[in-house]
């Protein structure tokens, strides 16, 4: 594929300095900036270099333009908003999981072009290269006329798991090419993950809030939930963990340590630790999620629980969907002492992987593509998520706390206390927008009064509207709601 430049254009890097001002205080909330012409002429940038620098600018929620007044720094309220509150420290009872009408809600939005998509943790196609991968494809059919003809029986495309071999050097795992089973994404590595260590009726750990195609995969299992809470710091709650083992004795625990969903929470490395010592003790397999840990938007790569394991209990899941081609369902699984099963069940569930995505996305890591549009990634997922949290904070009501996710791009709200949030999903659906309620991410319902927020694509006047739609609907709703979370009197019910 054709090089990519790691230099930021122009406007990027006057962007980034206009931000650095802004971010040491030399320039202020209401201070007006310097015109389009005399900026272009002090720093020696054309005219349309400024105007796009400007406008990445207000994207990113830094500046707003005011008609025939000029560019102003943005008086910024994200800073004050407060994040969710800390869950009570004690694990449920294992609980058969139900996700109900939420989740359906929320796939069906997801197929309807005309919705916000506010819903669904998914990416804009403008911010993947999906023409670059599309175009090694094309050439790898003319050039190797019988690729696709077999199957990549498994564990699966050698030149690929070989990348992923070297990738996980830099995640500070000791992963070979044989450690790696190929998957049709991240949810087959799940499946394969939960069917190579438990049975149906088990109970495992799981985290409280935790992503809803997580539940669905456990319901569809007969499988049932021990719900553990997350700290909106410091992630899964080791100590409700270890009361969990002792009391409940759950036969795997199933967790994200890297960029949680819905939290966007990152385990220290002694918190990680501190887990897998914890299934060692109470010999317990940990089936870790990680398929969000590139996305730090710092550039920095969290280590994987698996980088910790020292005998094999880790089975590490990830995949390419959020960050380079959801469509190609490419993904992998590393099971460690299940490796073995765990191609067995692979061959029997699918048997085998599609060849030409995992050749394309093969030939992407090795030409040094993918790590280059990570860099281009984060600093653009960084913009919108900031940018996100600046318009709930203008929007939403008094008392809505924010996560503030260092990485990723989904956004945790909890609005005050008593609000619907499956009802402000439902009519937020009847005006075009899509948002996924707190419920459909607990096995037992909770999380009532929460949403989360996708932050996936670009800032645009579309993306303003709804959110602004969202926070009158959840203003409406806490309207409704009286001191101590109680229903006004005489209020719509």
């Amino acid at each position: 594929m054709p090089h990519m430049a790691d230099a930021p254009h122009l406007y990027e890097q006057l962007a980034a300095d206009i931000a650095g001002a802004i971010t040491r205080g030399a320039l202020r909330a209401g201070e007006r900036l310097p015109s389009v012409r005399r900026l272009s002429e002090q720093r020696g940038v054309s005219v349309a270099t400024v105007l796009t620098a400007y406008l990445a600018l207000e994207n990113q929620g830094l500046i707003e333009t005011r008609p025939k007044s000029g560019h102003f720094v943005r008086v910024r309220r994200a800073s004050a908003l407060l994040g969710p509150t800390e869950p009570r420290s004690r694990a449920g009872a294992p609980a058969r999981v139900t996700v109900g009408t939420g989740v359906a809600a929320l796939l069906a939005a997801m197929r309807d072009p005309a919705i916000v998509p506010l819903g669904a943790a998914t990416l804009s196609p403008e911010l993947l290269p999906i023409a670059a991968l599309n175009r090694m494809m094309a050439a790898i059919c003319k050039e190797m006329s019988t690729a696709g003809a077999s199957y990549d029986a498994p564990p699966g495309l050698p030149t690929l798991r070989r990348q992923l071999a070297r990738r996980a050097v830099t995640w500070g795992a000791e992963l070979g090419e044989a450690d790696f089973i190929t998957t049709v994404g991240a949810m087959e590595a799940l499946h394969i993950a939960l069917r190579a260590t438990t049975r149906p009726g088990d109970a495992i750990a799981v985290e409280s809030p935790t992503y809803f195609g997580v539940l669905q995969l456990i319901e569809e299992m007969g499988l049932r939930a021990i719900e553990i809470p997350v700290h909106p710091v410091s992630g899964l709650d080791l100590d409700a963990l270890d009361e969990a083992l002792r009391t409940q004795r759950p036969r795997a625990i199933l967790c994200v340590p890297n960029l949680h969903n819905p939290l966007a929470t990152v385990m220290s490395d002694d918190a990680k630790q501190r887990l897998w010592r914890l299934g060692q003790r109470h010999d317990v397999p940990i089936i870790e999620d990680d398929i969000h840990g590139d996305l730090m938007h710092d550039g920095t790569r969290p280590r994987p629980l698996k980088a910790f394991d020292r005998d094999g209990r880790v089975l590490l899941c990830g995949s390419v969907s959020k960050t380079l081609a959801p469509g190609y369902r490419v993904g992998w699984l590393a099971a460690g002492r299940y490796q073995d099963a765990a191609e067995r069940l692979k061959f029997s569930q699918s048997v085998a992987t599609p060849t030409l995505p995992q050749m394309a996305v093969a030939e992407f890591l090795a030409s040094g593509g993918y790590d280059r549009h990570l860099r281009r990634l984060r600093r653009q997922l960084s913009a919108q998520v900031a940018r996100m949290r600046e318009a709930v904070a203008h929007s939403f009501p008094p008392g809505t706390r924010v996560s503030a996710p260092a990485g990723g791009f989904v956004l945790w709200l909890e609005l005050p206390a008593g609000c619907d949030a499956l009802a402000i999903q439902a009519r937020a659906l009847e005006h075009g927008v899509a948002v996924a309620p707190g419920p459909i991410f607990s096995a037992r319902g909770r999380f009532g009064s929460c949403l989360r927020l996708s932050c996936g694509f670009p800032w645009s006047p579309r993306l303003q509207a709804a959110v602004d739609t969202l926070g009158a609907l959840a203003a409406a709703e806490a309207g409704r709601i009286g001191p101590g979370g109680r229903s006004r009197p005489g209020a719509a019910n």
